[in-house]
């Protein structure tokens, strides 16, 4: 027959003891916070990550709606002109065209041709930032006035704008375009969030399908 001697020693056996019992919390709580710190940093790299790749995606979107404005100018009518600008030692280039209304314009059922510009402009009066963007206006407007004129911005907060043309005479790219239709046009594009600027050579005829 037990003894409350022997209920004692086997309970002292079986069981735990106090600082048994506080060294594993101590133990979980340290697993528990190095698996918060992995996720947690997982997360951060991911975050980063996602706005890295969506600040990314606006310039791809940039050259594809650029790509299809500039290959459906009429090539008669879609005269383009191009301006080399400095402001405090910075590349603000301008490039102007005349073309209808249409998705590359961002615009599809306004009436009549339009003369859009593209140009940096400041985000607003009081701010330093430049905005890259689309300014039109109605071709045939009378009034020059900024009524008729429409800022379209789509991509905020850039350094710089520099634009080139391809000119097949020379072989050689020029910062100066008098009119016409180029074939090639690069665009330079200045990030304040990378180090490195954005590029894109943008044709602007269409390049014929071959099969292989």
């Amino acid at each position: 027959m037990f003894t409350v001697q022997d209920k004692r020693e086997s309970l002292r056996i079986g069981g735990f003891t106090l600082l048994e019992i506080m060294l594993a919390v101590g133990i979980l709580g340290l697993m528990s916070l190095a698996i918060f710190r992995f996720v947690q940093a997982n997360m951060t790299a991911l975050r980063l990550s996602s706005d890295t790749a969506a600040r990314d995606s606006q310039y791809d979107g940039l050259r594809d709606l650029l790509t299809s404005e500039w290959q459906s100018l009429s090539p008669t009518r879609g005269r383009m002109i191009g301006e080399p600008f400095k402001l405090n030692d910075r590349e603000r280039d301008v490039i102007t065209w005349i073309c209808s209304a249409g998705p590359g314009l961002l615009t599809r059922y306004a009436p009549g041709e339009f003369t859009v510009a593209l140009r940096l402009q400041p985000g607003n009066e009081k701010s330093d930032r430049l905005d890259l963007g689309f300014l039109r206006k109605p071709k045939d407007a009378s009034d020059v006035g900024e009524r008729h004129e429409t800022w379209v911005p789509l991509i905020k907060n850039v350094s710089s704008l520099q634009i080139s043309y391809f000119n097949p005479r020379a072989n050689t790219w020029v910062d100066r375009w008098p009119g016409g239709l180029p074939s090639l046009v690069k665009i330079t594009v200045g990030r304040n969030d990378a180090a490195v600027p954005w590029e894109a050579i943008i044709p602007l005829t269409r390049t014929p399908f071959k099969n292989q």
